[in-house]
């Protein structure tokens, strides 16, 4: 697998700058150069420094490394996208396995209305919405994005469990006695995983963008916690003067939610290689 994985060389690129992320997240106070910056830290001595040995990413209006702020705000990205995952992901298969295996049913028009309708809404509108109904907080920003996100995975494992349910190997398990919990979760979802695993490695991105535009409009986790897209947000009153305050959480952005498509890619490709 890890021969067919690396024939790729940027889905290798995506995997190291995933591995390098979540490393810089785990060993953060260890790592960076200021690590009190993270937090309600002052130093208007070195206010609105540029770029340079002492402060390699310049320093923003009140003094704080920016280097240090981002890779802190990096594993609150992290934090926020396992979490968001951990809990719609499973919710959200087990929704789309009860509906594909017990179609034409009430269970599957109640599970599939209700889907529909959360669809029906853009992502990003609806966790605005929903965020905007509470508290600004990190905590409610991550159950914000959870409650629009299992929808997918409900949609996704539906499609799959409704053409895996009619195959012969799972009408002869059923002929033979074999419980409908067992057929869910010992014959359809092992078939299902391919398409999962890929979805969520391309999500973890996704949810970051999302956790960032929450953050960037004020509705995400609050100062003085170095949230990327707050730091975003504040750097660009002083554009273009102070361009490193708002440039390098933007560019901490893109590179970590390319890093997770370029790694889903190469997931999806492998498991396609195998399944030819």
């Amino acid at each position: 697998m890890w021969y067919k994985f690396s024939r790729s060389k940027l889905s290798v690129i995506g995997l190291f700058i995933v591995v390098s992320v979540i490393l810089l997240a785990i060993f953060a106070p260890f790592i960076v150069p200021y690590p009190l910056h993270a937090g309600a830290y002052t130093d208007f001595a070195n206010a609105n420094q540029a770029p340079s040995a002492e402060f390699l990413m310049g320093s923003d209006n009140i003094g704080r490394d920016i280097l240090s702020r981002i890779v802190f705000g990096l594993r609150s990205a992290i934090t926020m996208s396992l979490f968001v995952l951990a809990i719609s992901v499973p919710f959200g298969v087990f929704m789309g396995l009860i509906a594909g295996y017990f179609q034409r049913s009430l269970i599957d028009s109640v599970i599939t209305r209700i889907t529909d309708i959360f669809l029906s809404v853009p992502p990003l509108v609806l966790a605005l919405v929903i965020a905007s109904l509470l508290e600004p907080s990190l905590r409610n920003a991550m159950l914000a994005i959870t409650i629009m996100w299992w929808p997918w995975y409900t949609r996704l494992v539906y499609g799959q469990a409704s053409s895996i349910s009619r195959l012969d190997f799972v009408r002869a398990s059923e002929l033979s006695g074999v419980k409908w919990w067992n057929l869910l979760f010992k014959e359809i979802l092992p078939n299902c995983v391919s398409p999962i695993l890929t979805k969520v490695t391309l999500d973890m991105g996704l949810v970051i963008i999302i956790a960032s535009s929450l953050a960037f409009v004020g509705l995400g986790e609050q100062p003085p916690a170095p949230a990327l897209g707050n730091m975003v947000a504040d750097g660009a009153k002083y554009m273009p003067e102070q361009w490193w305050m708002t440039i390098f959480p933007a560019l901490a952005i893109m590179i970590v939610v390319l890093g997770f498509n370029l790694l889903g890619d190469g997931i999806r490709d492998l498991y396609s290689m195998e399944d030819k």
